[in-house]
Order: C-alpha cells, then structure tokens, then sequence
C-alpha cells in the first residue's frame, strides 16, 4: 500500500468512526488496527489528532461545496434544490445510523482543537451561504438579507436537529416526518 492510499484509508477510517461516535472517539490505535498499519504511520499521516480533525472536515467541507455547486447547476427551483440537500443529510442516517461528520463534531465544539473548530465552523458557514443564495434567488426582492440569512440558518438547524432526532429514535422515518412537516409548513421550500 503506497502513501497516497493509506492516508486514503485512515481518512475513510476516521470519518466513519467520526460519524457514529464523535470526534472524541479517534483514536489512532484502533484506526491502525482498521487499517493494518502500526500506529506510527497514522501519526506519520496525522502528526496530532487535531491535524486528522482538521483533515476530515476539510475534506467533508470541500465535498459538500461541489456537491452544492452540482446542485446551484442542475436544479433551478428553491425547492428541488433544498430537497436534494436535505437528502444529503439523511444519506448519512441510512448509513448506518451515522451523523453529519460536521454535525457531530459541532456539538463536541468545546473539545476540538481551534484548528478543527475553524474546519467545522467552516463547514457551518457554507451550507448557511449556500442555503442564502438558494432563497435569495426564490424571491430576490421577498425579504431583507439578514431575514433571507436567519431563515437560512434556521433551515439548517432545522435539517440537523431532524438528523439527531432520527439517529437518536434509530428511525430514518423520524427524520422523513420531521423535514416533511417543516416542508408542508412552508418553512423549508
């Protein structure tokens, strides 16, 4: 196994324990016992804990922006666009119960080191930027920016207390329920 795939594999190791147990859980024993590699060479990776934390929310970030860049391209209604990112989320619960990487990790925030809790936060802000423009461009003249910007961070409360509810009842149903309700509401496009 060449560098390249074996930080490949502590990184999909790590994001899959991350999402079922939370950031605290890491550890680099159990990751090179996953592996099959000596827990030097997690650390030859990931020098600190910190630096793979850092890794996995940078990674999940980037892949959430070209996924919602997809998205912006080939869906043109507010509504489609905000389903298709609402089933992100709930791909994660069909995974095995697993969280948002990003989620999870937020509500160990007082935990992370600063240079995760920027990636995370990070990854906070995109989803909330993306969500703006989303409702922006629905109806660019309905609302003022900051009450286009509340709604958008609303929506993204939203979708993640509805995964934590799931996860929690170990039913994606609940999940369904919860988005379809604020959806029928009206709250969530």
């Amino acid at each position: 196994m060449n560098a390249i795939d074996t930080r490949e594999k502590i990184m999909a190791a790590a994001r899959k324990t991350v999402q079922a147990h939370g950031y605290n859980a890491l550890s680099f024993r159990d990751l090179a016992a996953e592996v099959g590699i000596k827990s030097a060479s997690v650390h030859y990776h990931f020098p600190t804990k910190g630096d793979l934390g850092a890794a996995l929310a940078r990674r999940y970030t980037e892949d959430g922006i070209a996924y919602l860049g997809n998205l912006m391209e080939t869906h043109k209604d507010a509504r489609t666009r905000v389903k298709k990112y609402a089933e992100i989320f709930r791909a994660a619960l069909a995974d095995d119960n697993r969280m948002c990487l990003c989620g999870i990790m937020s509500a160990e925030h007082n935990d992370l080191p600063p240079e995760v809790r920027a990636e995370v936060n990070r990854f906070n802000d995109v989803n909330i930027d993306w969500l703006t423009e989303v409702l922006t461009q629905a109806a660019p003249e309905a609302k003022s920016k900051k009450a286009v910007r509340r709604q958008a961070m609303s929506i993204f409360a939203a979708i993640g207390g509805a995964q934590l509810m799931a996860r929690g009842h170990e039913d994606i149903a609940v999940y369904d329920e919860i988005v379809d309700s604020y959806r029928n509401a009206g709250f969530i496009p």
